[in-house]
């Protein structure tokens, strides 16, 4: 790897940018493809680049398979995010599932006798709003968001700031008959309803979970279902 190559790599990390490198095994030369823009030496036809968008989302580095090419894509993502909203008894189930799957953790919780170290250790805490405790996170499309409070004071703020991101996961706990109020509050503040749709409420698949832990499992492996297969896989599960 050249000089620059490795400025380029240490920079987008630096910044929190997606990227692959992508090296040609036969002709020695490589690139680095941003979702955006290209740099390096090695031309990519688009449907090449494609490809590489889609590894890059997938996190999967290997061959690619590239007609007259030997390609191998190595994936840089930042990690993925969870925050949750509310330090209560789930988020203590579900941020230590999330961190094993390799999720980087953040509670916010505005409540300091509920987001302590005590009962969420290793996982950052942020006793702010949660409005503003996203937005100085910054929510994007490696993100998922999920509110637990039962607070629309608390759930209602951080759902204005993650519907207006392109994070790719936002879900809320609640019944159906308290999802139904939420819509309508947040249609009020102006929310469409394509926007609203990206709700997942009540938060969850639907396995039948009762406990904290139980419920915990459920959102995690809607978070991933949706990572790994989009929204659209879940229609088919239902």
């Amino acid at each position: 790897m050249n000089r620059d190559t490795l400025t380029a790599l240490l920079q987008a990390r630096k910044h929190g940018t997606a990227c692959a490198l992508v090296r040609d095994l036969k002709a020695g030369s490589q690139s680095i493809v941003f979702i955006d823009r290209k740099e390096g030496t090695l031309a990519l036809t688009p449907s090449q680049k494609s490809l590489v968008l889609e590894v890059i989302s997938e996190d999967r580095s290997g061959r690619l398979d590239a007609p007259n090419q030997d390609l191998f894509v190595q994936v840089f993502n930042p990690p993925m995010r969870l925050v949750v909203v509310g330090a209560v008894h789930i988020a203590q189930a579900l941020a230590p599932m999330a961190v094993l799957a390799g999720y980087g953790v953040t509670v916010i919780d505005p409540r300091g006798a509920f987001a302590t170290d005590q009962r969420f250790p290793g996982v950052t805490l942020l006793q702010e709003w949660p409005d503003d405790g996203l937005m100085a996170l910054k929510p994007d499309r490696r993100t998922a968001v999920v509110t637990l409070t039962h607070d629309p004071k608390l759930d209602d703020a951080a759902l204005s700031v993650a519907l207006k991101s392109n994070c790719f996961y936002v879900g809320s706990l609640g019944s159906k008959k308290t999802h139904q109020a939420r819509l309508g509050r947040l249609r009020r503040m102006g929310f469409s309803e394509a926007e609203l749709g990206r709700i997942h409420g009540p938060v969850g698949l639907t396995i039948g979970a009762l406990t904290p832990a139980e419920i915990a499992l459920a959102i995690l492996a809607q978070i991933t279902q949706v990572r790994r297969q989009g929204p659209a896989a879940l229609g088919a599960a239902a």
